[in-house]
């Protein structure tokens, strides 16, 4: 039996040789003298974590396990003006070639394709998709999302039959099932090498690409899975390439060593527009940028005390200065591209008077003092956080920042404890229930800032099972205007995704949860 494993070691020479051969051999990579078509260089900011499905939750592991698994369905893609974008309103097949549902939407029975093989050439079964699912109900990550799509019980009914009962009709699980969390494992092949743990540095999917190498340091190898069910990728090869510094992905594009960069500076983009053989795709995005204030934590247990950092805040200057009008302006805590939006209750602007006036009515007339958590690696919010610093400072707050290396933020966000920060939010999900269910109900895994609120709460559990959807968007609107007006977050602004490319790169498809699929890539 053939088996799919990853070399993983951090700082190993062994393996960045290999991958450096792989990378810059005669047919590969963008870089070297005849260019191949079937092979493809990209720049990724960071080198991810892990290659376990239930457990990757950065973009760069979240890509691997794209690129390696499949899921039971997928989100539509459709061509706008010349450009791919997702739909993930409309729902595909992937490994299930259809469904049934029941009356009352609580039970859909999958029926899967034959002849699907994982890596290691055994077959993809239903009881693959009944195992896999038990393993992510009991995981530590996608747990929270089982439970969200209201999953109750997963019944392998024969072969490539798989009936999943619901324990209320949720508008949600379908929108679920396509996201990497929800990838089908070979629990057969984890449990012959010892367990899950072992899928942190292996795969054991059935997708369109093996991951022959991977070092977070330096670099990973992505080759094309020959033996794939469906249409074969016209890339033969991936190289990954993770360079931190952003100023030397701009330059690798622009010298021709990589085909792709991700996470351009905005500072860049209009030179880099100008450079002869580049593409910029810039576009809106549902991703966000907020600064937490912990409701747990004083003086930011205090409603007053949050709007009044809200109004200090220079939201123009943040976009123009900073961003160089590559995002726009947040007012309400989803993305203003996702369905149900609404702006009631926003009523912030930059106008330091009326902060003065919340804190004085909040106990606070000459000011405070309290501590802010940087996290590395980008650098809008480096410069966001000293403008934001330099206007509390004409309000009397103090803001002391603290810098802290990225895995060591997420860490402490991890605990609760961070009394603020900024972070930013990509919902995979197009839907404010998946939004705010995770970042700001009560038991949201990603509720930094412990906002709890009886009636958003309450609120979110209504809207889940809701199956009018015009219903649904009063929920959430209703839930909306509370946070904007409680003001856990002050918003800063919604990103452009901004992704540079070669000329004859084609096929890059705009997603919201901002990964790139390679399998629907090509060049020419």
């Amino acid at each position: 039996m053939k088996r799919q494993a990853v070399t993983l070691a951090l700082g190993s020479a062994l393996v960045l040789s290999a991958c450096g051969a792989n990378a810059n051999s005669d047919d590969g990579g963008a870089a070297g003298g005849e260019e191949a078509t079937d092979t493809l260089t990209v720049a990724y900011s960071e080198g991810g974590t892990t290659l376990d499905p239930a457990i990757a939750s950065d973009v760069t592991s979240d890509t691997f396990v794209l690129a390696a698994y499949d899921q039971l369905v997928t989100y539509a893609r459709t061509e706008v003006d010349g450009q791919y974008e997702a739909d993930t309103s409309q729902i595909e097949p992937m490994l299930a070639e259809s469904w049934d549902v029941s009356e009352g939407d609580t039970r859909y029975t999958f029926h899967l394709r034959e002849g699907v093989t994982f890596q290691d050439g055994s077959d993809l079964t239903a009881e693959d998709v009944d195992a896999t699912f038990d393993y992510i109900a009991s995981s530590s990550n996608a747990a929270f999302l089982y439970g969200m799509a209201g999953i109750e019980d997963v019944q392998a009914l024969d072969e490539y039959t798989v009936q999943i009962d619901l324990t209320a009709p949720n508008h949600l699980f379908l929108q679920i099932l396509p996201m990497y969390s929800f990838s089908i494992i070979n629990m057969d092949l984890v449990e012959e090498n010892g367990g899950t743990d072992w899928l942190a540095a292996n795969t054991a999917g059935s997708g369109p690409y093996t991951v022959d190498s991977w070092d977070p340091a330096s670099e990973a190898v992505l080759t094309r899975n020959d033996d794939y069910w469906g249409e074969a990728p016209a890339l033969r090869q991936v190289t990954m390439k993770f360079i931190g510094e952003a100023s030397n992905r701009v330059q690798l594009l622009q010298n021709g060593e990589v085909d792709v960069a991700l996470e351009v500076p905005p500072k860049d983009v209009e030179s880099l527009a100008a450079v002869d053989g580049v593409t910029i795709d810039s576009r809106a995005s549902n991703k966000i940028l907020y600064f937490g204030m912990n409701t747990a934590i004083e003086p930011f247990d205090d409603p007053l005390v949050r709007q009044a950092i809200s109004y200090a805040i220079p939201y123009e200057n943040l976009i123009s200065d900073v961003m160089m009008g590559q995002a726009s302006p947040m007012t309400s805590s989803v993305a203003s591209s996702t369905p149900g939006w609404t702006d009631a209750g926003y009523e912030y602007s930059h106008d330091l008077d009326t902060a003065r006036e919340l804190l004085a009515e909040a106990g606070y007339p000459d000011g405070f003092e309290f501590d802010f958590t940087l996290g590395s690696g980008f650098q809008d919010w480096a410069d966001d956080a000293v403008l934001i610093q330099a206007e509390l400072a004409e309000i009397g707050v103090t803001m002391n920042i603290e810098n802290m290396a990225r895995p060591q933020f997420l860490d402490a966000l991890a605990t609760g404890e961070v009394q603020s920060y900024i972070s930013r939010w990509t919902s995979f999900v197009n839907d404010p229930g998946y939004h705010l269910g995770l970042l700001l109900t009560a038991e949201g895994t990603s509720n930094y800032v412990n906002y709890d609120n009886d009636e958003v709460n309450a609120l979110w559990e209504q809207a889940a099972t809701e199956p009018d959807a015009d219903v649904r968007a009063d929920l959430y609107g209703q839930m909306q205007e509370i946070i904007t007006t409680e003001a856990p977050w002050a918003y800063l602004y919604e990103y452009n995704i901004v992704v540079a490319h070669r000329d004859g790169v084609e096929g890059y498809t705009s997603y919201p949860d901002g990964i790139i699929r390679f399998f629907q890539m090509s060049r020419s």
